[in-house]
């Protein structure tokens, strides 16, 4: 393994990095690839300590954030960043439920996450805390726009420099709400995969924390904090279904991880596991494209084409394991194309008052025709994961209603308008 100025920090008895192809182990430091196969790396904890000892009383008397899972998260001692991330509202939502022909529908809204309004957010904390642990005091990323806004914020707040690199076209808003926060952005002639590889040689050569690339494997580890926040707002039981947007494909698979590490800890009881289902843009769908094939492999799209910008990853780096966990626990995938987002868009808005952004009307229309064609499991909650605000890609939203001309400001004005109806 390629030797790093960062010392790595360890947490006793706790926390090692284990390859997901060939298990070989290594210490938990800023790693992301085994040393022996240049596979990726994962966190891997001791649970069966945590049994009797973290408990559902410990947790809830703990402040309402990421870090209330504390001890199923990557951190070497007391967090100190990402402070008031995360415990985002689980909705039920009976009217688009009605609308999809799902029953005991539920919306896990992190649109409306702190500070940046996305679940990106949630992987950020846990990777800056990391960093921090590990001495690292420049950070960066490689990004469709909602990580690059988080970690822009959250190194803010952190006193961190950072680096942060995304392809030339992304969208204004985003742009703008990473750029305001003082960073140094980077727009890239290409696409994300392009961005991605040119930030994979920048960690090597800097020793930077890249919080997709060499702090990958503890980044990954924040998504599970969605899974325990769901758990716990169903009363501490797991939900049938978990229904989430795929780009590189990482949340649905720390979506499984989270409901498993929750029953082997004793937090909730087990039962039939959640199936996992993955919804992705028609225009940029490697991962579906391969469940409905039934192919071993993700065949990557060199050209994604679709207005869901957030999911435009042509190359997923965790493809083959949402793959795996679409098949093993019984789920499916569908994706959508950009007249169905854009339609998921309304129906969230109009039927539950929450303004997703494009990802989110990617996992609405996915739903709907999961749900059509019968493979949800109606023994349970069904959980819709809407991971984004609509403020972000407003535009997208600008053809679901029409703006009439001004009038003038009269009762016989709206009069008019009222017969017209």
């Amino acid at each position: 393994m390629q030797e790093s100025a960062i010392q790595p920090v360890h947490r006793s008895g706790l926390e090692v990095l284990k390859c997901r192809i060939c298990a070989a182990v290594t210490e938990a430091g800023p790693y992301h690839v085994c040393e022996e196969c240049f596979g990726p790396l994962e966190v891997e904890y001791e649970l069966e300590s945590l049994r009797g000892v973290l408990t559902r009383e410990k947790i809830e008397r703990r402040p309402s954030d990421v870090w209330r899972y504390r001890e199923l998260l990557p951190t070497a001692g007391e967090p100190t960043r990402g402070i008031g991330v995360g415990w985002t509202p689980l909705l039920p939502a009976p009217r688009l439920g009605r609308a999809l022909g799902i029953d005991d529908l539920w919306i896990k809204v992190d649109s409306s996450n702190h500070p940046t309004q996305s679940f990106k957010d949630r992987v950020v904390a846990v990777a800056l805390q990391r960093a921090g642990e590990f001495g690292i005091d420049v950070v960066g990323c490689a990004s469709t726009g909602n990580l690059a806004n988080s970690v822009a914020a959250q190194a803010a707040t952190a006193g961190l420099s950072a680096w942060i690199f995304i392809p030339e076209d992304l969208e204004p808003e985003k742009i703008v709400a990473t750029g305001v926060h003082g960073v140094r952005l980077v727009r890239i002639r290409g696409v994300y995969d392009d961005v991605n590889r040119l930030c994979a040689e920048v960690a090597d050569r800097f020793s930077w924390g890249i919080v997709n690339v060499n702090l990958r494997a503890y980044y990954s580890e924040g998504s599970k904090t969605m899974g325990f926040e769901i758990a716990e707002q169903l009363g501490w039981s797991l939900p049938a279904n978990v229904i989430a947007p795929m780009a590189g494909g990482s949340l649905i698979t720390k979506l499984r991880k989270s409901f498993a590490e929750l029953v082997t800890v004793g937090l909730v009881p087990a039962a039939a596991e959640p199936r996992c289902f993955g919804a992705q843009a028609a225009g940029c769908d490697p991962i579906v494209a391969a469940v409905l094939d039934g192919a071993a492999r993700i065949t990557p799209l060199r050209s994604p084409r679709t207005i869901a910008r957030s999911l435009a990853i042509g190359n997923p780096a965790d493809g083959i394991f949402a793959l795996a966990t679409m098949r093993e626990t019984g789920g499916w995938g569908a994706s959508a194309s950009d007249g169905e987002i854009v339609e998921g868009i309304r129906l969230l808005a109009t039927l539950e008052g929450v303004f997703t952004e494009t990802a989110g009307g990617v996992t609405v229309a996915a739903a709907a025709k999961l749900a059509a064609e019968g493979r949800l499991a109606r023994s349970g909650p069904t959980v819709i994961c809407v991971t984004g605000n609509g403020l972000k890609t407003a535009e997208a939203a600008r053809s679901t209603f029409e703006l009439g001309e001004p009038v003038e400001p009269r009762l016989a004005e709206v009069e008019r308008l009222a017969g017209s109806v």
